[in-house]
């Protein structure tokens, strides 16, 4: 689950799941299967997904900074 969440920060952080995936060393299909398991396991959607991209939903950016805390943490 760890993976999931530094996914989603690079997702937050480079715009696009497509530049994630890339950073991860994934593929797509396999950084998005990542974002649905975390988003299924937080119980909310983390991220508005449009033509252009993503971006944080709200509950996204509620979590975002304590990810980035417990990222840095670890």
């Amino acid at each position: 689950m760890l993976d999931a969440y530094q996914h989603f920060v690079w997702v937050v952080e480079l715009g696009t799941f497509t530049a994630a995936a890339a950073r991860a060393h994934l593929s797509q299909p396999a950084l998005s299967a990542s974002i649905r398991k975390l988003e299924d396991h937080v119980g909310a959607r983390l991220l508005r997904r449009h033509a252009r991209g993503a971006e944080p939903t709200a509950a996204g950016e509620a979590l975002l900074p304590r990810v980035r805390q417990a990222l840095a943490a670890l």
